[in-house]
């Protein structure tokens, strides 16, 4: 991860600003991959896995804690973002299915 060394508080925010951007494009990715995953399923409950949900929120805590970020941020945040897209995901899924 390469961080550019910025010379005033306008450039450093101009980069949090691209970050930002960038942040939310890739959210929207994942939630794209999220509506393909949708059409794989064959159930909400399927969609609901508690395994997976928690199996991604341990590996992304682990990556928070090799990145010195707090854990508990990196939680909170994918929580609610799962949250959200697994209620996505179940539109998507009875949009296929007909449920």
């Amino acid at each position: 991860m390469e961080i550019k060394k910025c010379s005033s508080l306008d450039e450093a925010r101009v980069e949090i600003d691209k970050i930002d951007n960038k942040i939310v494009e890739l959210i929207a990715m994942r939630n794209e991959y999220i509506k393909q995953i949708a059409h794989f399923k064959t159930s909400i409950e399927e969609v609901k896995s508690e395994e997976r949900i928690s199996s991604v929120i341990s590996r992304l805590r682990a990556k928070a804690i090799e990145l010195d970020l707090s854990p508990n941020l990196i939680n909170d945040i994918f929580i609610r973002l799962i949250d959200e897209m697994v209620e996505s995901e179940i539109a998507e899924l009875k949009n296929a299915k007909n449920f």
